[in-house]
């Protein structure tokens, strides 16, 4: 439950500095600064990343690696695959 918390705190950080980041590109403030916010965006939503993938991992996956499927374990490993994929 508190993961989740600062997940939604991480995610609504994000957002906030978004609109920042969306108002000083329409302002045509200096390029830097535009940058700078939009790092902080950035690393916000890989915290926010990181968290959902742990949760997956704790939860959903681990469920499904401790069942009898086996089409299911493949699944999920392929799932993770590909979201590591992705990610880079």
């Amino acid at each position: 439950m508190e993961e989740n918390r600062k997940t939604i705190i991480a995610l609504k950080k994000a957002h906030g500095h978004l609109g920042r980041v969306i108002e000083m590109a329409t302002n045509q403030e200096y390029c830097i600064d535009i940058l700078q916010q939009n790092l902080a965006v950035m690393g916000l939503l890989k915290v926010a990343n990181a968290r959902i993938f742990e949760g997956h991992l704790n939860s959903c996956s681990a469920a499904a690696m401790r069942g009898t499927n086996e089409k299911r374990k493949k699944e999920m490993i392929e799932e993770i695959l590909e979201i590591n994929r992705l990610s880079k």
